[in-house]
């Protein structure tokens, strides 16, 4: 069997890369930190960063979602497993994997295990392109888009 077919059988991933200019200890908080969440994803988020931990997403009465840490290594790593959300979204994983470069963090964010490569999918990729240039900004330069001008 194929490596390619291996990742198809496996489903669908969301792949994003990008730099941030900012300290890492910084990012990391951005991806970590409830009240850093808030700025740049959901409009309220509660959760702790150490593995088995849950976190709650939550963007509406309809969209009040919940994952767990699967992985947490400071400034390097942090990874959640959805557990609650929607048929598409409940049997993927995201995260986001740092490293220094420079003066600069490169962030790489993927978002694996999608059933299908369906209009969900697509629109999440979307989304999940607009939300990291919102952390980008958050991160770099304190910028807060208001939660319902978000991806």
């Amino acid at each position: 069997m194929t490596a390619e077919k291996t990742t198809i059988e496996e489903g669908h991933t969301i792949k994003h890369d990008l730099t941030i200019s900012a300290p890492i200890s910084r990012v990391f908080a951005t991806i970590t930190n409830p009240e850093h969440l808030e700025n740049w994803w959901p409009l309220r988020c509660s959760g702790s960063p150490e593995t088995g931990s849950e976190y709650n997403f939550f963007f509406t009465e309809e969209y009040d979602w919940y994952g767990k840490v699967t992985k947490v290594e400071e400034n390097h790593s942090f990874h959640i497993a959805m557990t609650r959300s929607t048929p598409d979204w409940d049997p993927t994983s995201f995260g986001f994997d740092l490293e220094q470069e420079g003066e600069a963090v490169q962030l790489r964010f993927w978002h694996t295990g999608w059933p299908e490569c369906n209009a969900h999918f697509r629109r999440s990729s979307f989304c999940w392109a607009m939300l990291l240039n919102g952390l980008k900004n958050y991160a770099e330069k304190g910028i807060i888009i208001p939660f319902d001008e978000r991806g």
